[in-house]
C-alpha cells in the first residue's frame, strides 16, 4: 500500500496543501493554529507537546512560543514514520505500526470497511474537512462489566423508574443528537457521512441504540457497533441530567445477561472513568478483542431489552 506522512496536511480543501502546510509552518518558526485541525491531530500534537513538557494554555488555541514551535518542529520534522494509506482493498496494516495511535489515512465507510475496521481494532476519528484517520490508541479506555460503578446518587435515579429504556427505536435520533451536542460545545467529529454510515450499519442489524426516555421524549442515549461478543461503544448525549449515564449502565447490564465481554470505551475520559471504565495497553484489548469477536455468533437486527 503508498505511505503518506499524516502530519503534511491540514484542514484545508486541496490535498497538496493539506501535505505541506504544517511542515511550512515549523521551518518558518511561524504558530500553528490548533482550532484548524482535526481532533485527531490535535490530540497526538498536545500529547507530543505534553511529553516535551511544553505547557499549552487551555484557553489559548495557538502554538507560538520558541518551545513550542520547535515541538511542532519536531513533530513535522523529525523521524516521523509514515501512515499507511488506504486504498480500495479493505485490509488494515498491523496496530503495532499505529504511529500515536494514528494507524491509516483514507479509505471509505463502507460497511464492509467499517466491520474491518472493528475486528482488527480500530475505529474512525476525524474532522468533517480531513480525510478519513483511522486509530488503533496506544491506550484503550474499556469497562469490565463486573467494575461497573455505580454511584449513590445515581442509584436513587434508577430506583426513581425517572427514564424509560428503549432499544433500536431512535437510533437515527440518537447519532444526530450526539453530533449536534459536540457541535454547539467543542465541534464535532460526527459528520453526515458518519451519520449515514452508521446509520447503514443499524440497518445490518450492527449498531444500536440504548435511549432513555422521559414522558415520551428522547431525553438521552448512547450508540455503537456489536460483532460477536463485543460492543464497541461509539458516542453518548444526555438532554436531561443523567440520562447518558443510565443509558450506559443498562448497557452493561444488558452485556452481562447475554454473555458479553467488556464495553469498548476507546478513549478514557472523566464521564467514563466515573463508572469504571480503566486504560489497558492495547496488546491486552487485541487479545481480548480476539476472546470476545469469537465467543458467540453477532446478534444481528433489532435487540429487545428481554433478548
Amino acid at each position: 500500500m503508498p505511505q503518506f506522512d499524516p502530519l503534511r496536511f491540514r484542514r484545508l480543501r486541496r490535498w497538496s496543501l493539506k501535505r505541506h502546510l504544517l511542515i511550512g509552518l515549523a521551518a518558518e518558526g511561524r504558530s500553528v493554529n490548533m482550532k484548524r485541525l482535526s481532533q485527531g491531530l490535535r490530540y497526538v500534537i498536545r500529547r507530543r507537546l505534553h511529553e516535551a513538557k511544553v505547557r499549552l494554555f487551555p484557553f489559548c488555541p495557538y502554538i507560538g512560543v520558541p518551545k513550542a514551535t520547535a515541538a511542532v518542529h519536531f513533530l513535522t520534522m523529525q523521524n516521523a514514520p509514515k501512515v499507511t494509506l488506504l486504498d480500495e482493498t479493505i485490509a488494515f496494516p498491523p496496530i503495532e505500526e499505529a504511529w500515536e495511535g494514528l494507524l491509516a489515512i483514507g479509505g471509505d465507510l463502507t460497511e464492509a470497511r467499517l466491520i474491518a475496521a472493528y475486528e482488527h481494532g480500530v475505529f474512525p476519528w476525524y474532522g468533517e474537512n480531513d480525510p478519513i484517520l483511522w486509530w488503533a490508541p496506544e491506550e484503550r479506555s474499556v469497562l469490565f462489566l463486573d467494575s461497573l460503578h455505580i454511584a449513590k446518587s445515581m442509584r436513587s435515579v434508577l430506583n426513581s423508574n425517572r427514564f424509560e429504556l428503549r432499544i433500536d427505536t431512535a437510533f437515527e435520533h440518537v447519532i444526530q443528537a450526539c453530533a449536534d451536542v459536540r457541535s454547539s460545545t467543542e465541534g464535532t467529529w460526527i459528520s453526515q457521512d458518519i451519520i449515514e454510515a452508521y446509520i447503514r450499519l443499524h440497518d445490518l442489524g450492527l449498531a444500536h441504540s440504548f435511549e432513555a426516555w422521559r414522558d415520551g421524549k428522547l431525553v438521552g442515549g448512547l450508540y455503537g457497533v456489536s460483532i460477536g461478543c463485543m460492543f464497541f461503544g461509539e458516542s453518548m448525549f444526555s438532554a436531561e441530567s443523567n440520562a447518558s449515564k443510565f443509558c450506559f449502565i443498562q448497557l452493561v447490564e444488558w452485556a452481562k445477561a447475554n454473555g458479553y465481554g467488556p464495553i469498548d470505551c476507546q478513549i478514557s475520559n472523566s464521564h467514563l472513568l466515573s463508572l469504571g471504565a480503566e486504560i489497558i495497553p492495547r496488546e491486552a484489548y487485541a487479545k481480548l478483542l480476539r476472546t470476545y469477536l469469537a465467543a458467540g455468533k453477532t446478534r444481528r437486527g433489532k435487540w429487545t431489552i428481554h433478548k
